[in-house]
């Protein structure tokens, strides 16, 4: 095989692969790994526009080769140091007498349970009060078995049990049910008693 032919089928793959890995949101580490696979696809893309002729494949992933190192040093450098020390924070926090804790950004695609213990959805959102720093209520996506579509409702912080493996709510599922449904671009400003969210 030639170098046109050996690129020609590794651009292909590292660029799907790499889409799949960053689009999965599963962290610091998969996504920056996943742009430094993006990066591989493109010098590949780039050999491909080179060896061909075609100048703007050559130069499209070029500047795309640039683009993706700055995703590797966010996402490998920056970001997995913040996921990094936020994980460190709740570890030392379970293993100390100071009061557990959990990261406010790790609240989203936390699975949440009912008081049963029967996982209903994942929260998808904290909306925290600005002038206490205080959770407000937390939005939680359900799924409809039946539509697969997602449902979205507003859980008062004074009903849920914050871990960081998974958010216990002091209602049971029948109970979570009857609260009011969010549009998803209409979500309260506050809730102010529980009995505002049925």
């Amino acid at each position: 095989m030639d170098l046109e032919a050996i690129a020609g089928v590794i651009a292909p793959a590292a660029t799907m692969v790499a889409a799949m890995m960053t689009a999965a949101n599963l962290g610091a580490r998969v996504t920056g790994w996943g742009f430094v696979v993006f990066a591989l696809g493109s010098v590949c893309w780039a050999v491909v526009g080179f060896v061909s002729g075609q100048a703007n494949l050559l130069w499209t992933n070029l500047f795309l080769v640039a683009v993706n190192m700055v995703g590797v040093w966010r996402w490998l450098g920056r970001k997995r140091a913040y996921e990094d020390g936020g994980k460190s924070a709740i570890a030392a926090s379970r293993r100390s007498e100071a009061p557990t804790l959990l990261t406010a950004s790790g609240i989203a695609g936390t699975p949440v349970q009912d008081v049963k213990g029967v996982l209903l959805g994942k929260a998808v959102e904290a909306l925290i009060e600005c002038d206490t720093g205080r959770v407000s209520y937390v939005v939680v996506a359900t799924e409809d078995p039946e539509s697969n579509h997602e449902s979205l409702r507003a859980v008062p912080r004074s009903l849920i049990d914050l871990d960081a493996k998974c958010l216990t709510m002091r209602l049971t599922e029948m109970e979570f049910r009857r609260l009011k449904l969010l549009e998803s671009g209409d979500w309260p400003a506050a809730i102010r008693s529980v009995q505002a969210v049925f």
